[in-house]
């Protein structure tokens, strides 16, 4: 082993790195955009309030006192609900994630209970499965319950809680992840393909080349288009058939769903082709985008619900095309809710319009 072989080909590979200053930049730029991404959603975790919609059927001295101690909980935040709403309509109108129902029995029940210590009375929780912050709100209800138990008996079960879940069927937590990382799948393979097809091809000549042969810049953007379309039906076929064969997923195939994989394959095949027009370095391309996607990836609810994160990236999440893309799959393939599915639908086919379109124009063959 020689060490100055080594020392000179590292100082050759620092060389050529600090040359070229799109890679430098995106080198520092990248971790940076990471850092202040996952600190601005989880710089706020202490502060997050969670929204609990009360039903309360009862309106006695003691169901207040019940709404009292919740709504002294500082992770919660208390909504009243008319007596006589019908909650699964309300639920379904308000997109709520957790509804408490108090009973009208409540407080007969707890006074009971002074005389019978064998009776008890359970409230009921609606939730959406399909929000990991249901558990975190559940948790924090049985923690109240259990103390306000503890004022009433000084220990004995008395309030207990049910769960009901907000969606017709019975998903888990893999059924609502799925449509997430599908959305993401396509994103990474049509950002990557096309940030590769036009920066390496620029780069060996081969774009210039193609102004002297019969097809059109049209044409050759189109059957590269129908490739990444094949691409992308692939890699959603595969985590679907992998998802119902491990996981046992419960999943509908609707058109709506196909028409969004289509939409998504071409909204970010035309970023990843305006990416590769202004960055011309192959490796600095990827670098760039990397800084979009992944970035997109964790603030468009692919990993974490919205719910999670601060208001203003909640409100940020809501620009972001994969942001509908997730909640269009989810509403097309899993909630089964054709209107919510369609209006999520409507904005990714917009976004991929504009962004494919844009990307055809800014796609040149000649060399400037």
């Amino acid at each position: 082993m020689n060490p100055r072989i080594i020392l000179n080909d590292f100082s050759a590979s620092v060389k050529a790195w600090r040359r070229s200053p799109g890679t430098v930049f995106w080198t520092l730029a990248f971790p940076v955009i990471l850092i202040l991404i996952f600190g601005a959603i989880f710089s706020g975790t202490d502060d997050i309030s969670y929204d609990i919609h009360i039903q309360d059927l009862d309106d006695s001295t003691w169901s207040k006192q019940l709404i009292e101690i919740l709504d002294n909980i500082s992770a919660l935040t208390t909504i009243s609900v008319d007596q006589e709403e019908d909650i699964d309509e309300y639920i379904k109108e308000n997109e709520v994630l957790v509804t408490l129902v108090i009973p009208n029995t409540f407080s007969e029940t707890i006074n009971q209970s002074f005389f019978d210590e064998s009776v008890f009375v359970n409230i009921t929780m609606h939730y959406d499965p399909s929000e990991s912050s249901a558990g975190v709100i559940q948790g924090i209800i049985a923690s109240a319950l259990q103390e306000f138990n503890m004022q009433i008996s000084g220990g004995y079960h008395i309030i207990g809680i049910t769960t009901e879940k907000t969606v017709g069927e019975d998903f888990s937590f893999i059924d609502f992840f799925v449509p997430g990382m599908i959305g993401f799948t396509i994103m990474q393979t049509c950002i990557y393909g096309s940030i590769e097809r036009n920066t390496k091809f620029r780069k060996n000549g081969i774009l210039r080349k193609l102004l002297t042969t019969p097809i059109t810049r049209t044409e050759w953007i189109l059957s590269k288009m129908l490739f990444m379309l094949f691409l992308s039906f692939i890699s959603t076929t595969v985590i679907v058939l992998v998802g119902v064969f491990v996981w046992s997923l419960t999943i509908h195939i609707t058109p709506l769903m196909i028409i969004l994989v289509v939409a998504n394959s071409f909204l970010f095949s035309g970023i990843g082709m305006i990416i590769g027009r202004f960055v011309k370095e192959e490796e600095t391309a990827d670098m760039a985008g990397g800084a979009i996607s992944f970035p997109m990836m964790f603030l468009a609810g692919t990993f974490f619900p919205l719910e999670q994160m601060p208001m203003f990236l909640q409100t940020f999440a809501r620009v972001l095309p994969l942001y509908y893309v997730n909640e269009g799959l989810r509403n097309a393939m899993i909630y089964m809710n054709f209107e919510k599915a369609v209006y999520h639908t409507a904005f990714v086919v917009v976004f991929a319009a504009i962004f494919f379109i844009a990307g055809i124009l800014l796609t040149k063959w000649s060399e400037e």
